[in-house]
């Protein structure tokens, strides 16, 4: 007999290079108990959970969070007619625009200022202008490279699960996952517009969470916008257990917790560092260590590390920050180790 429709938990494992990472978070709706395979055997039950509708919100939890919804569609490039009223008498117009416009960002409109895409009376404008409170405005969008790269590619995907709810991808090393600047194209979110044409209506085609490109593992992705909700809610409520086994080098204690703030480096925009400046952010790592060996007459490390907050290359930055940087990281690590990876 079927059970009372309820959300359950699903496991969900993860590979990443020298990572290996498992997450448990629940069917986004309703399904009965179920046992799910894991490609390495692993048999899970799924079992109820709590409703994350009733959790708390942590918005400030996880920087790898996609909390932002823009629609894989991309923008709408119909021109937009505005008609100023007395209220608008004495503003900025550009402070008019945006506000009636918010969809835009400023840094946008300004562009389209500058670029005579907005036009008042049927006259190019500009921001500083003033308004006077009867005129009429047409803002014409103009498409950016964000806008047009949200488009179907032919990209194989490894699907490890898929149902009506949702998508679990393992991503190789190489593959982007969204778009942006140096990659408006064959990234994780082209693949998945192809493979399920449906998500062109779901915001950034039901990604949820992010993985560095030179990063392999398992993704989640919400296949209806009712799904990617509430696996951004679960994220941020962190009923969402993520564990990672990383490679690094050297001997570490058999386990312990790094409590340190993280925040942008301060010589290197690139790079996040270990910080008590203004800007850092809680950040905190446990880890265990797993195994020893050797590699290439040097000591390395297998450390399992779970997360409580989830920066930007928290598990890189942790670990070194203790003197054990992961293996093959090329962008943290000891440049008199790269010739070993």
């Amino acid at each position: 007999m079927p059970q009372p429709d309820r959300p359950n938990k699903a496991l969900v494992a993860s590979t990443t290079n020298n990572f290996f990472c498992i997450a448990f978070c629940r069917k986004v709706l309703p399904r009965f108990n179920e046992r799910l395979i894991i490609a390495d055997g692993t048999d899970v039950i799924l079992t109820p959970a709590p409703n994350s509708a009733e959790l708390p919100l942590d918005s400030d939890f996880d920087d790898e969070i996609v909390a932002e919804f823009p629609l894989a569609g991309g923008i709408d490039l119909t021109p937009i007619t505005l008609h100023l009223d007395a209220q608008a008498c004495g503003q900025r117009l550009d402070k008019v625009v945006a506000g009636l416009v918010p969809q835009f960002s400023r840094s946008r409109l300004q562009l389209w200022f500058e670029q005579g895409h907005v036009l008042v009376d049927g006259k190019p404008a500009r921001g500083k202008d003033t308004a006077y409170g009867d005129e009429t405005v047409v803002v014409e969008p103009q498409p950016a490279p964000e806008d047009t790269a949200f488009a179907p590619e032919a990209i194989a995907l490894n699907i490890v699960h898929e149902d009506e709810h949702i998508l679990v991808i393992n991503k190789p090393a190489g593959l982007v996952v969204h778009p942006g600047a140096g990659n408006w194209s064959g990234t994780l979110l082209n693949g998945l517009l192809h493979h399920a044409p449906q998500l062109a209506s779901v915001p950034r085609a039901g990604i949820v969470h992010r993985l560095d490109k030179d990063t392999s593992g398992l993704m989640v992705v919400g296949k209806t916008l009712a799904a990617q909700t509430d696996l951004v809610r679960q994220l941020q409520a962190r009923s969402v257990k993520r564990e990672y086994f990383a490679l690094v080098w050297g001997t570490p204690n058999l386990s312990g917790t790094i409590n340190a703030p993280m925040g942008r480096h301060p010589k290197d925009r690139v790079k996040m560092a270990v910080s008590t400046g203004l800007g850092a952010k809680p950040a905190i790592t446990h880890y265990e260590r797993v195994a020893s060996g050797m590699l290439d007459r040097r000591p390395v490390s297998l450390v399992r590390c779970s997360l409580e907050t989830g920066r930007t290359h928290q598990i890189r930055v942790h670990m070194l920050s203790i003197g054990f940087g992961l293996v093959g990281d090329s962008v943290y690590g000891k440049t008199h180790l790269s010739p070993v990876f």
